[in-house]
């Protein structure tokens, strides 16, 4: 068991879950987690309790990646991603990661949309990070463009 713990941009926790370790390296975890909130509309989905949600954090990445399975038939409902600070391992079973509020949504469909635009131009950042967020949208377009998730 993996527990994640979510900060915000000022490094405060804001959520906190527990994950089945499926595979792990020097610069990635990815593992199985479910939706343990009441079911939630978003964008062309819904978001139900119990989706399989595979998840990948990197540690040379500044986002990570969760594939949305639907409960019942496993189907793929999307990828949300959340651009954010690097996975840091706080201890042998514990992940955590900054979020830095701007996220993307690619449906089942393949329809890529950047989210939390004017949450993310709120954050007092200072322009390295901004950068390192910059360069994260780049990569997410292109995999994106490429058709593929990234690995």
């Amino acid at each position: 068991m993996i527990t994640v713990i979510k900060r915000n941009a000022a490094g405060r926790e804001t959520w906190r879950y527990d994950g089945v370790l499926m595979e792990r390296s020097e610069t990635f975890v990815r593992l199985e987690a479910r939706f343990n909130r009441d079911d939630l509309p978003f964008q062309d989905t819904v978001f139900r309790r119990n989706d399989r949600f595979v998840e990948t954090f990197y540690t040379d990445r500044w986002y990570n990646v969760f594939e949305i399975h639907d409960c019942e038939d496993d189907r793929i409902k999307g990828w949300y991603c959340n651009v954010g600070r690097p996975l840091v391992w706080e201890a042998p079973q514990v992940v955590s990661y900054v979020d830095l509020a701007l996220d993307a949504w690619v449906s089942a469909a393949g329809q890529l949309t950047f989210l939390d635009w004017d949450d993310y131009a709120r954050l007092k950042l200072d322009a390295p990070t901004r950068r390192q967020v910059r360069g994260a949208l780049y990569e997410l377009l292109a995999f994106h463009e490429s058709k593929k998730p990234p690995a």
